[in-house]
Order: structure tokens, then C-alpha cells, then sequence
């Protein structure tokens, strides 16, 4: 073989080698056998745009309008304070954000509708949901129905078609809105008249701020935002708000108030329950004056907490014991009355109650003495009126009461801390606690958003409010499961933006806490505070199941329908949204990864997940104490299964 075909034979067998080793190794890819090759780096990136919407000037419509600039206009006149959008219903949305509102985009239409709830909830201040027609608004009713539920002024938007084709089943979106959100709302309008697109966007103003706060669904058909208006006399009834808003409130009778201070000062254990209308009227600081003037105690429920101070003596918010002692009760703005296993005040308690609709007086709970006013009007002529009283006994119970509940939250903690290889419920809530009441940070500061159902049970057992606002009780009422990360993004976004009642506090990190079932539903919104860098931490409680498990745990053939994967990563998919992510698996592991979450959060502005490993078990009590809470506790669910 001369030199020439030698080195071609080399060169062949070579190819062949080469060949039969990529052969190989698809095959042994195929198998698992391996390695893989590394992903090329790319990494995450916020677009452009944002720095340039960011940057961009607010433009105030001015005739020529569309119908869609009109909405947007009086938007901006009433003040509404933030937009949470998915893509869709865009002439709407577009107008409203060009106006200067801040308008937020995300993933899902339900979960942007649940950080609109969110955001009136802790701010007291009328925040937008929008989506479009068909699927998009359809997405959005879990959100409207729990937003109603809490009593919060969410209006509702959602783009709809054309009046003309509404009938002829012409497109894949078509749906008839109105009927869908009866009985969830306080008002609802499907738009059928251009030039009157004025006059109900005023209308759905006056019905948010005025009496019982509850959601508002407008719809509008393309004739609708799409109509042209060359000039104010195109428009039906186009006046300044002062022409079709009163800011006037009811005030209570004298008789009604002399009524009220003759019951009160009868009694010997009063209590007061603060609820959403104190805080939606502003009227802490009458509270505040009337509860030190009287020595009465203060317990609050509701949506949110804070609006009554922890650091007084007389709050009775962790003294649950003595509730059944108070023998006259003051409901104050409790417009969900009665929360079914929230309370348990004795059989033969006498009620006050304070509310601005007369007919909800009496409803579900026999009333002594009824006051249909404003909170804070109420609450300012008892103030006024009442003689200074002393209910030194009573106090001293309240206090004791107190101390049984620390002291058996103290003993929750360590049965917690005691099991090594996961994480217990109890101390993620006493680190937490200490992390945000009992650390560095004042403990006025954070804003804290209550979720998920089983870790629920415990956080709300060691959470304080300091101030208006504070808490936000997740589940009040309807219960959803799913929409604590859309809550925690619309709070966020208030603090952020340093609304109302968050102005002090503007731009601080905010917790919140969630389960593992309810993490699967909005996971995906990450990426969307992730791109808004928002400076959130969710705290995943991952007990590797729902919380119906317990219930369903002997029987062989359902247990599995309700258990999930164990030990999911769900810091992994944080880390793939752009947050940052912590894997907790010993409870010693908690606060330092908390600490590294809150510094990541103050220093880049993006959000965190820190992952708690957990057992299913821990919801047995035989097996680990103290195992599921289902004791009442004051203000922080009103259901109790």
C-alpha cells in the first residue's frame, strides 16, 4: 500500500471511529448515560421599553376624544390610583395609561384583578381590573367574587364586541358579561350609548366611594371606545365631578349616639371590632380617642388589620380567650357580619352596631342598638360625648388572656423548632415575627400580605399591626386559594408607588406567605414583578400537599388526590422568572435565607421565594404536635373548616 492509500485508509478508519463514538453517544444519550452539555448563558433582561414608559410624560386627553379617552379622562379626574391589566381591551387600557395612571401588565387576568383587590385593601383607594372579552373577562370572575367578598372598590373593565354583531355568534370571544357578574358586584354596565360614556363613568365613581365599597363591572362594545367626540356638547351630562358627586356622609342621630353611651356605660367588659370601614373612612385616630377615653379594647376583622395599634393595652387582638367575656359588643364598619367562626362572644352579649346602609342593620346577628352613619362620624360624636370610664378588671383579663395566647405560641415554637429535618409552620411564623416586629427594622414597617390556608393558621397568630395597613388578610371571606402572589404584587405596587396610607413607607420590601397549592395557580406572576422589580418576598410553605390531605389520609385509593410531588423547587422556578430563590429545609436555615431575601430586595428592587420544606404530616397532631390550628382567632379568617 503506497503512502497515499495509507493515509487515506487512516483518514477512513478514523471517520469511522469518530462516527461509531457519535453513534454511541446518541445512544447512550438516549439512555441517560451522558453528560449533559451546559446551557449557553443568556440572561434575564428587562426590555427597553420599560425605562422608556418610565420616563414618558403623562398627556391629558383633549378634544377631539374617542369614548375610550372620555373613561380614561374621568379616571384621572376621580383619582383612580393604579391599572392592572392583561393584553386586551386595549383602546381602554392605552387611553388610561397615557393619562398617567400607573398601569401594571401581567401574565394572567385573574391574578392582575386579584392585585387590584389587593391594592384597595391596603390603601383604602380605588384601583382598576381590566381584561378583554370572552376568556379574558371570564378569567377575571374567581377575583371579582372574592373582591366583593372583602368589600373592596375594584372597578372592573373589560373590553366586549361590537353591539352590532353581539347576536350573530360571529367571533370566538363573544359572551354576554353583565349576567356573569350578578351578585358579585355593587353595580354593573354594559355601555350601549357613546355619548353617554361620561356620564356612567361618573356613575361608576359615585357608586365606588360612596356607602359599601364592592366591585363595579363596566363593558365596553366597540361602538362604544371607539366613538368620536369633536367637542363636550358630542357628550350626554359632561360635567366637573363637583356637579355629580356629593362628599357628603351619613352622621349619626343624637339619639341613637345617647343610646349607644347608655349600653356602653352598663357594661362591664365592652369591646369594640374594628373592621373595613374604619379603615376605608380614615378614622383610626376617632377610634383611637374613644377606646383610650372609655377603656374599652379593640379587636379587629377584616380585609385588613392595623388601623388599631398591637403596642396598645388595649388591644385584644391576640387575647382570644376573653372575647367570650364581653358583654357588649361595638361592630364598627363590620360589613361582613357575622364572620362565621372568626368571634366567640358569649350568648348573652348586647350589640352596637355601626354602619353607613340602613339596611344592613341587624342583618344575620340581632342588634340593641343600630347607627346608620359614617365610622368616622360615629366614631367621633361617641368620642365627643362619651364620659371618661375605667374598666381596670376588664383590661387586666384582656392582659392575661394575652399572655396565655404568647405563651402558647411560645410553645408551638419550640415543638417546631424540635424537628430537624423540615421546616415547621410555627417557626416560620416566630421567625417571621421576630424578623419584622423584633429586628432591625421598625416595626411599623413592613407590609405583610396573609395567605395560604395551613401556614395561614399559624402566621396569623403571631402577626401585629402597628399602623393603617399593615395586614393584609388574604382569604377574608371567600376563601380563594391561588391569588397570594397577585395580592402580594398589588401590594407591592402601592408601597411602591407610596399610596395613601403606604406614603411613609414608600418603596419597602413587602412579605408575603403562601402554600405550596396555592404557589401553583400564580407562580407565573414572578416574571411580572420580577419585571417590575418589585421588592417582594414570597414565602412558599411547601408541605408537599393540599390542605384537605389530613382529611383524606386513611383512605388508600383518594390520599393521593390530594398530595403533590415531594420536594418541588419551587425557588428554582422563582430563579427562572428572574427572582431570587432560597431552599429552607432545617428551621435553623429560615432566618438567615429571610435575611438574604430582604437585603437582595432593598439593594436590586426584584423579588425573592424562599422555598420551606415542610411535611404533610405536620398537620397530623398525633404524630407532630401541635399539629393543625383550628382554634378561632380574632380578625384573620372568617371561615373556619
Amino acid at each position: 500500500m503506497n503512502e497515499k492509500k495509507k493515509a487515506q485508509e487512516v483518514s477512513r478508519r478514523k471517520f469511522i471511529t469518530k462516527a461509531a463514538v457519535g453513534v454511541g453517544a446518541t445512544a447512550a444519550s438516549a439512555f441517560g448515560e451522558s453528560e449533559p452539555q451546559p446551557a449557553a448563558e443568556n440572561p434575564i433582561k428587562i426590555p427597553a421599553e420599560f425605562t422608556q414608559a418610565a420616563q414618558a410624560q403623562p398627556v391629558k386627553a383633549a378634544f377631539p376624544m374617542t369614548g375610550a379617552q372620555v373613561f380614561a379622562r374621568v379616571c384621572k379626574e376621580e383619582g383612580l390610583a393604579a391599572l392592572f391589566s392583561c393584553p386586551g381591551n386595549y383602546s381602554v387600557v392605552n387611553a388610561i395609561a397615557i393619562e398617567g395612571i400607573p398601569t401594571y401588565s401581567g401574565r394572567h387576568e385573574g391574578t392582575m384583578a386579584h392585585a387590584a383587590d389587593a391594592f384597595c385593601r391596603i390603601t383604602g383607594e380605588i384601583a382598576a381590573a381590566s381584561g378583554t372579552e370572552g376568556p379574558g373577562f371570564t378569567d377575571m370572575i374567581c377575583a371579582i367574587a372574592a373582591a366583593n367578598a372583602a368589600r373592596s372598590p375594584v372597578l372592573v373593565l373589560a373590553s366586549n364586541m361590537s353591539l352590532y354583531t353581539e347576536d350573530t355568534e360571529a367571533g370566538i370571544q363573544l359572551g354576554y358579561q353583565q349576567p356573569t357578574t350578578e351578585g358579585l358586584r355593587k353595580y354593573g354596565k354594559r355601555l350601549i350609548t357613546p355619548a353617554r360614556v361620561h356620564e356612567y363613568a361618573a356613575y361608576a365613581f359615585r357608586q365606588l366611594r360612596s356607602g359599601i365599597p364592592r366591585p363595579v363591572h363596566i363593558d365596553f362594545p366597540s361602538e362604544v371606545y371607539r366613538a368620536q367626540f369633536k367637542t363636550a356638547g358630542d357628550l350626554a351630562y359632561f360635567h366637573d365631578k363637583s356637579k355629580y358627586r356629593t362628599t357628603a356622609k351619613p352622621h349619626p342621630g343624637a339619639k341613637d349616639v345617647a343610646a349607644a353611651i347608655d349600653l356602653l356605660k352598663q357594661a362591664e367588659r365592652p369591646i369594640i371590632v374594628s373592621s373595613n370601614g374604619v379603615f376605608y373612612s380614615r378614622a383610626w385616630d376617632a377610634l383611637k380617642r374613644l377606646a383610650e377615653k372609655a377603656q374599652i379594647p379593640v379587636v379587629e376583622s377584616g380585609a385588613m388589620k392595623g388601623q388599631f395599634s398591637d403596642a396598645s393595652p388595649l388591644s385584644a387582638n391576640a387575647a382570644p380567650s376573653a372575647l367570650a367575656s364581653a358583654d357588649v359588643v361595638a361592630l364598627v364598619g363590620q360589613y361582613c357580619m357575622p364572620t362565621v367562626g372568626e368571634f366567640a362572644f358569649g350568648p348573652d352579649a348586647k350589640y352596637i352596631r355601626i354602619d353607613p346602609c340602613a339596611e344592613d342593620i341587624g342583618r344575620n346577628l340581632p342588634i340593641d342598638v343600630g347607627m346608620v352613619s359614617c365610622e368616622k362620624a360615629a366614631l367621633e360624636a361617641l368620642a365627643d360625648a362619651i364620659p371618661a370610664m375605667k374598666h381596670d378588671a376588664w383590661i387586666a383579663e384582656i392582659a392575661a388572656a394575652r399572655k396565655k395566647f404568647e405563651d402558647e405560641n411560645e410553645s408551638f415554637y419550640q415543638q417546631g423548632f424540635s424537628y430537624k429535618d423540615a421546616v415547621h409552620p410555627a417557626v416560620i411564623a416566630k421567625e417571621l415575627a421576630d424578623f419584622m416586629y423584633r429586628g432591625k427594622l421598625p416595626k411599623e414597617q413592613t407590609t405583610f400580605v396573609s395567605g395560604g390556608y395551613g401556614i395561614a393558621r399559624y402566621v396569623r397568630r403571631w402577626l401585629r399591626g402597628y399602623r393603617p395597613g399593615q395586614i393584609m388578610n388574604g382569604a377574608y371571606q371567600y376563601g380563594a386559594i391561588g391569588p397570594d402572589v397577585g395580592y402580594a404584587f398589588g401590594v407591592s405596587a402601592a408601597v411602591q408607588l407610596g399610596v395613601s396610607v403606604q406614603s411613609a413607607y414608600k418603596g419597602a420590601p413587602v412579605i408575603a406567605v403562601t402554600g405550596d397549592a396555592g404557589f401553583g395557580y400564580t407562580a407565573m406572576e414572578l416574571e411580572t414583578a420580577s419585571k417590575y422589580r418589585m421588592p417582594m418576598i414570597v414565602i412558599v410553605y411547601n408541605n408537599n400537599a393540599w390542605g384537605t390531605w389530613s382529611g383524606n389520609a386513611r383512605n388508600p385509593v383518594t390520599g393521593a388526590l390530594h398530595l403533590f410531588q415531594e420536594n418541588v423547587r419551587y425557588d428554582k422556578v422563582g430563579e427562572a422568572l428572574g427572582a431570587h430563590g432560597e431552599y429552607v429545609t432545617k428551621p435553623e436555615d429560615f432566618r438567615p435565607a429571610l435575611d438574604r431575601c430582604y437585603q437582595i430586595a432593598v439593594k436590586e428592587s426584584r423579588p425573592s421565594v424562599i422555598n420551606c420544606q415542610a411535611k404533610k404530616e405536620f398537620w397530623v397532631r398525633s404524630q407532630y404536635a401541635p399539629g393543625f390550628l383550628g382554634t378561632v382567632e380574632p380578625g384573620c379568617m372568617s371561615y373556619n373548616h
